[in-house]
């Protein structure tokens, strides 16, 4: 049985020093795939602390006959970070609104002043289905706005 697998089965056991063992032996290298995939040293410190939470309360399900420790850690930290990716995606998505907010205040927009797409791609600078898209997802996100603050359609 590898060295992990023995650690595991004592810290199933309450012994506190073998998850200690256990942790010194994966921080760095699950810092380092929380780091990049943030590029953020104090977001990846928590995420790699919020990693080392779900492997303790879920240790239990870990099977060393399904593979090796570090590849189950690997694993979970890999679903942590796809949900702290979805939990922020809107947040990302409305920051991203508001920094783009005042550049689009001062350009053309198609529904404000019924612009052709041609003509708003040359404004902007960039492919017809680029602006196609990004006007898509702003009246999404504006429905959705619109919908918290309990604006009906009429």
């Amino acid at each position: 049985m590898e060295q992990d697998a023995q650690l595991v089965q004592q810290c199933l056991q309450g012994d506190g020093s073998a998850w200690e063992e256990l942790v010194r032996r994966h921080t760095r290298r699950i810092f380092n795939i929380c780091y990049r995939f943030t590029g953020n040293r104090t977001e990846s410190e928590d995420l790699a602390q919020d990693v080392f939470l779900r492997v303790y309360r879920t240790l239990g399900s870990y099977r060393s006959a399904h593979g090796g420790f570090a590849t189950w850690m690997t694993s979970v930290t890999r679903n942590l970070l796809i949900d702290h990716y979805r939990r922020t995606k809107r947040d990302r998505v409305t920051d991203s609104l508001d920094d783009k907010m005042p550049v689009v205040e001062n350009k053309v927009l198609r529904d404000l002043q019924q612009l052709e797409y041609s003509e708003i791609q040359q404004v902007l600078a960039v492919p017809e289905g680029t602006v196609k898209s990004r006007i898509n997802r702003g009246r999404i996100e504006l429905a959705r706005i619109l919908q918290q603050m309990g604006v009906r359609p009429s």
